[in-house]
């Protein structure tokens, strides 16, 4: 399985993991999702990250979600069914400065947090989400499990906590 990158950073951050980076954590997911048949993951794929900025992102959010200002991670399936080699998966909108505030304020390594985010995201573009609790159950455990693969802890592990 080989996931083919486009990355395009169109913030002023210069500090974001590389391509190869990138590539690792997606094909983790698509890895797991082959082999949980929880999707049909094609053998090659390209993947467009696009590294934005604040408002990028709160304009991406409110004309596709209908929702007001920035998000970490916005994901945007590939509609299209052409016949190729290669199979568009998909785009994500990733918001860099959001990314590293929310890895201070949950006292998580900046490398550990993009992981779960790109992780998170090629998830949303298999059709997982996280709207109703049994749906958020199931893609949370496929996130811990994947991410455990990866070297890194559970991501939702302060949320736990905080709940406790």
């Amino acid at each position: 399985m080989k996931v083919t990158i486009e990355l395009i950073n169109a913030c002023s951050e210069s500090k974001h993991p590389t391509k190869q980076d990138f590539q690792h954590w997606a094909e983790a997911a698509l890895f797991a999702l082959a082999e949980e048949k929880s999707a049909r993951v094609q053998k090659n794929v390209e993947l467009s990250i696009r590294l934005v900025d604040e408002d990028e992102s709160a304009a991406l959010n409110e004309n596709f979600r209908q929702k007001k200002g920035p998000t970490n991670i916005l994901s945007f399936p590939c509609s299209e069914n052409r016949i190729t080699e290669t199979s568009l998966l998909g785009d994500l909108a990733i918001c860099v400065p959001l990314v590293t505030k929310e890895a201070t304020e949950q006292n998580k390594t900046l490398e550990a947090h993009w992981a779960h985010l790109t992780v998170h995201g090629v998830l949303h573009l298999h059709d997982f989400d996280h709207e109703e609790e049994q749906a958020a159950i199931k893609m949370e455990t496929m996130e811990i499990s994947i991410l455990d693969t990866l070297g890194y802890e559970n991501p939702y592990e302060q949320d736990i906590k905080e709940n406790e």
